[in-house]
């Protein structure tokens, strides 16, 4: 079955499934997708049942969901739509990267697979979206995420960014302003962590900027 047959909501679950634990080893519960989705957990539960009863998710009662290696083909195809699309509309079509996450998520249940290929040729077949989030191959083999959360990243250590979160459109925006995105290098200068800011001193104009929490959180580096 392809991934097309799947209603849009079959989808959402499954794409949300996989991408919630790309970047994080904690297993992903009905009420994290509930949370995610603006939706009831008995909402996310009914549908869990109905991917569990097509052989796309396993789940034990109140317990972590995990896609079978079919729920996980699909998955990953969502993933690549997604990601795909999102690097066409800023690199073709001149959107923002803080504009793109929500017109992907509509465009990805109408695309078929032969227009994604087409993108995917016209683009050069990148490997990362705008975001540095990994675009998986047409094969359904996903490029493994580098990177540590810029909070977790140990002071004095020159770092080149990976990846940026890109759920909060309004902290794109943001970095945006202070140069901040993928490839950008920069120095860690501290961690204060009892006041909740990693201090960061940009290269090529040198300054230094202090970001909070959510901030630092959303940042993904690589030692350079």
């Amino acid at each position: 079955m392809p991934v097309s047959d799947l209603s849009p909501a079959a989808q959402d679950y499954l794409k949300l499934i996989w991408s919630a634990t790309e970047w994080s080893p904690t297993p992903v519960t009905v009420g994290v997708m509930a949370e995610r989705l603006g939706v009831r957990p008995s909402t996310v539960s009914d549908g869990i049942k109905k991917l569990a009863r097509q052989g796309l998710v396993a789940h034990a009662p109140y317990g972590s969901i995990e896609l079978t290696d079919a729920g996980r083909e699909h998955a990953v195809a969502m993933v690549r739509r997604h990601r795909l699309l999102e690097t066409f509309l800023v690199d073709v079509l001149g959107y923002g990267w803080d504009e793109v996450h929500d017109e992907a998520e509509v465009l990805e249940h109408a695309v078929s697979d032969k227009l994604i290929g087409r993108l995917d040729r016209k683009l050069g077949h990148p490997t990362r979206d705008p975001h540095g989030d990994p675009i998986p191959t047409p094969d359904g083999k996903p490029h493994l995420p580098e990177g540590t959360q810029l909070s977790a990243a140990a002071a004095g250590g020159t770092v080149a960014i990976t990846r940026i979160s890109d759920a909060d459109p309004q902290m794109l925006r943001y970095f945006t302003q202070l140069g901040l995105a993928p490839d950008t290098r920069l120095t860690v200068r501290e961690h204060r962590p009892y006041a909740d800011v990693t201090t960061i001193r940009l290269h090529g104009p040198d300054r230094d900027i202090d970001l909070g929490a959510s901030a630092s959180d959303a940042i993904w580096v690589v030692a350079v």
